[in-house]
């Protein structure tokens, strides 16, 4: 690439909180064939930008849950005593379901859908408690927030979603300890002037995080940079589905079908599913959008998963991200500009603009 290269920062990879597969595995599909490939998978997603992540299993029957625990907890096990620098750390689990509210389940099947109480929630962890990191849920299923208690005094943090809880509802569960909403404005009711519901109630607490799909599709930039002006505690997802790494078409999803056009899945009836693009495009799609400064953008990607989870945050770590921009002028007449974040040696060109008004490096 030619043109002045100014760089704006160096940092560390990037955290993803929520993904749920990548080179055609589905991590809650998992067996012993597709478990084969969790190595692989790691080592793409380094190639991606990420430094870790936590492998999402979306609403199954409790028997799949447990088989993919199983392997996913042997992974995260060989990681821990077989280090590889050129992979991807699996940093635990994200049970994103199966408690959830039947009419905001989204994609997920209903018939595995499953009450919230101490004992089908003990059933579900089974015996991967310490591998879990993160569980989303709905909590008008539990009025007391007896299990979101239970959750944090596990060292599980409890996110919320997928749900039709009220102000009320919401500023209880947060009380007993909820700390993150999943995919911020999808699969909950919309802001309302005479009910902040969920999201306002997350928005106006000064510890919780809110998760967000910056793909254009899932939350329009308008309500992007709404969402980042009431809040400081934004940060990126992917919600990557099965076929991120693989080329748009139509690709089998547990006993469904999904179609990925552009980036964004879908199920035959048109209900979102998720995405398949890395999670470091979120960041050109904010700079894009004029969201915020880059410097800003890209602390969504790496600081701000890792605060959400109480991740500490290694200054010592290596900084094999380097952010630059390009700009291209000719004399008398500004030219267009493009962001480019150089991985481990490779590039991958994020976003051209034209203009820019953003000054930084």
């Amino acid at each position: 690439m030619t043109g002045l290269r100014t760089i704006i920062c160096s940092t560390q990879g990037a955290i993803d909180l929520q993904i749920n597969g990548a080179l055609g595995i589905s991590f809650n599909d998992l067996n012993s064939d597709r478990a084969a490939k969790l190595p692989e998978i790691c080592q793409f997603l380094y190639q991606q930008g990420l430094d870790g992540f936590l492998p999402t299993l979306v609403t199954t029957s409790i028997e799949q849950t447990q088989r993919s625990l199983f392997f996913l907890a042997e992974t995260i096990s060989y990681q821990t005593r077989n280090p590889n620098p050129l992979e991807a750390k699996i940093l635990g689990v994200h049970l994103e379901g199966p408690f959830l509210h039947p009419d905001k389940r989204g994609a997920h099947p209903q018939q595995h859908l499953l009450p919230l109480n101490l004992d089908t929630l003990q059933q579900v962890l089974g015996d991967y408690t310490k591998f879990i990191k993160l569980v989303t849920l709905a909590p008008e299923l539990d009025p007391t927030g007896e299990t979101i208690k239970y959750l944090r005094d596990s060292n599980i943090t409890v996110s919320l979603g997928h749900s039709m809880a009220n102000a009320e509802q919401t500023r209880i569960a947060i009380e007993q300890g909820a700390t993150m909403v999943t995919h911020a404005f999808n699969a909950m009711p919309s802001l309302h002037h005479r009910d902040v519901g969920l999201l306002g109630e997350a928005i106006l607490s000064d510890r919780v995080w809110c998760g967000l799909i910056a793909d254009g599709v899932h939350v329009s930039p308008q309500m992007v940079k709404l969402l980042y002006r009431m809040t400081n505690k934004v940060f990126l997802v992917s919600d990557a589905l099965a076929p991120l790494g693989l080329a748009d078409g139509t690709y089998p999803w547990d006993d469904r079908q999904i179609t990925i056009k552009n980036g964004t899945a879908r199920l035959p009836d048109g209900t979102l599913s998720g995405t398949t693009l890395p999670l470091i495009k979120a960041v050109n799609k904010l700079i894009e959008w004029g969201v915020c400064e880059p410097e800003n953008a890209i602390k969504l990607a790496i600081d701000a998963p890792r605060l959400a989870i109480n991740l500490e945050i290694d200054a010592d770590a290596p900084q094999r991200l380097t952010w630059c921009r390009y700009s291209f002028s000719s004399p008398g007449r500004a030219g267009p500009t493009s962001f480019v974040c150089e991985i481990s040696g490779m590039q991958q060109k994020m976003i051209h603009i034209k203009p820019i008004n953003v000054e930084v490096g």
